[in-house]
């Protein structure tokens, strides 16, 4: 499975998208980057495609008026995140706004949902 790096442009354009809450953390997952709220991840970049999470009502209205794209990997697109339109991420060309405006939705989706624990580590063993 070929893991598409996201460009500079990619990661300011995503970056720049993220709604202005102090809770809001951007952190770099697998050579691209999600957001994440109480540890919800509500957006992500997977190359040049944003990703975002909405509740149903959402989700239906932005895939059945916009082009939207699988998120993630084609292999294994990831379950309940639409990618939005490739056209809204052209550079220079791009469509900010309009990305802003689901990502905030995504945001506020995420902001409902019960706080995800963090994962344990697990203990690291010597080697001999």
């Amino acid at each position: 499975m070929e893991m598409p790096k996201p460009s500079d442009a990619d990661k300011e354009r995503f970056r720049s998208a993220m709604p202005d809450h102090p809770d809001v953390v951007v952190k770099p997952m697998f050579g691209n980057l999600g957001a994440f709220v109480n540890g919800n991840m509500f957006a992500g970049l997977f190359g040049p495609t944003i990703g975002v999470k909405l509740g149903d009502e959402d989700r239906v209205a932005l895939e059945s008026t916009e082009r939207t794209v699988p998120f993630g990997p084609a292999e294994r697109p990831m379950a309940g995140y639409s990618g939005l339109p490739e056209v809204w991420n052209a550079e220079g060309d791009g469509d900010d706004a309009r990305i802003r405006a689901w990502v905030e939705k995504a945001f506020d989706h995420a902001a409902t949902l019960p706080p995800k624990e963090p994962k344990a580590s697990k203990p690291k063993t010597a080697r001999k």
